[in-house]
């Protein structure tokens, strides 16, 4: 995608203090008036998590419904499953949820979906019976080729790396993770060593346990890549202050890694990607209220309006898990270049 043309997307959707209503033609904003929907993020106090919902709140109150935001302390399943059964008895009309994990939340959604409740995943999946769609923030395969190459440049395409994720049982990252192995299984790549794949939880400070770990038991190691927010802000703190010579490439938000980003000794991370947050939770409104208006029920092949966003109207994929998906857009990459852009923006 051309940067200018992004930048101005991404700025003005940040910076608007209003959204145009969902509206189809044969429905207004209006109509939604007295329906609930929910979002259940993956955590409390985890700033990507809480720029989408900001995202699906706006989206929501714009179209002149009620927005709930559930939020579990930690990044569990079993923290997750209560607040989708006060939803159920709350008698909400969706629920939108980023699981902690792929399976564990299904018969809780499948409750839900039983009691009419329309159900979608979004950042991160649960398993097909259990949602109408999933929003996806951008392409597996395009997000594992870009880690792939981030690690092949940064690291000179030889030596040992790690991989420091969320959850074990997070379907996104898993995803990314595969994605990238299976990239890197071509000849090209054969010079690097995966040593390990470890997971941080998505919790701050268990993540930078986990990096110092990986400092010691690696002292040849080159490249941490880290495809989550909340692990690559905290690696990125740690090798910095150590001033170790390993590099770090990953998903990151601009606003907590401009520190960071540099391509000299000073700084840990060369570069990194991401999306925008907030239009992950943008998307999922307006996939919300196409669902509770019943203008699309999640099949292959059926599109819907998404306001100004720049992909309007979306058009609904195949998932590689055999359900269906919603494709945000495509990684961008954030470097010393244009980190200044972004930081104040999310």
């Amino acid at each position: 995608m051309n940067k200018k043309i992004y930048a101005t997307l991404l700025t003005t959707a940040m910076v608007m203090t209003t959204i145009t209503g969902y509206c189809t033609t044969t429905q207004a904003a209006s109509d939604f008036s007295g329906k609930k929907f929910s979002i259940v993020i993956r955590n409390s106090g985890n700033p990507y998590a809480e720029k989408e919902a900001a995202g699906f709140r706006e989206v929501i109150e714009a179209a002149g419904a009620e927005c709930i935001v559930k939020s579990p302390e930690a990044a569990t399943a079993d923290a997750q499953i209560p607040l989708i059964q006060s939803l159920i008895s709350q008698e909400v009309d969706c629920i939108a949820i980023a699981s902690n994990d792929v399976n564990a939340l299904t018969a809780a959604l499948q409750d839900a979906m039983d009691e009419g409740i329309k159900v979608l995943s979004l950042d991160s999946n649960v398993v097909p019976e259990a949602r109408q769609t999933f929003v996806n923030q951008a392409g597996v395969n395009e997000i594992g080729l870009a880690l792939a190459e981030a690690v092949y440049d940064i690291s000179g395409g030889e030596g040992q790396y790690a991989i420091l994720s969320a959850s074990s049982q997070s379907a996104n990252q898993n995803s990314w993770i595969e994605a990238m192995k299976t990239t890197m299984e071509d000849e090209k790549y054969k010079n690097l060593d995966l040593v390990e794949v470890t997971y941080g939880d998505d919790e701050p400070q268990k993540s930078t346990d986990q990096t110092q770990a990986l400092l010691s038991k690696y002292p040849d190691l080159k490249v941490i890549c880290s495809p989550t927010t909340v692990g690559i802000s905290a690696a990125a703190k740690v090798l910095q202050d150590n001033k170790s010579p390993v590099k770090l490439t990953g998903l990151g938000l601009p606003s907590e890694m401009s520190e960071y980003i540099g391509d000299d000794d000073d700084h840990s991370c060369p570069y990194m990607f991401l999306w925008n947050p907030e239009d992950v939770g943008r998307l999922s409104a307006y996939t919300a209220l196409a669902l509770v208006d019943e203008s699309i029920t999640g099949e292959v092949g059926e599109s819907f309006p998404a306001g100004d966003m720049e992909n309007s109207p979306y058009t609904i994929t195949a998932c590689d898990d055999g359900g269906s998906e919603i494709i945000l857009g495509p990684p961008y990459k954030f470097d010393p270049s244009n980190i200044d852009e972004w930081k104040d923006i999310y």
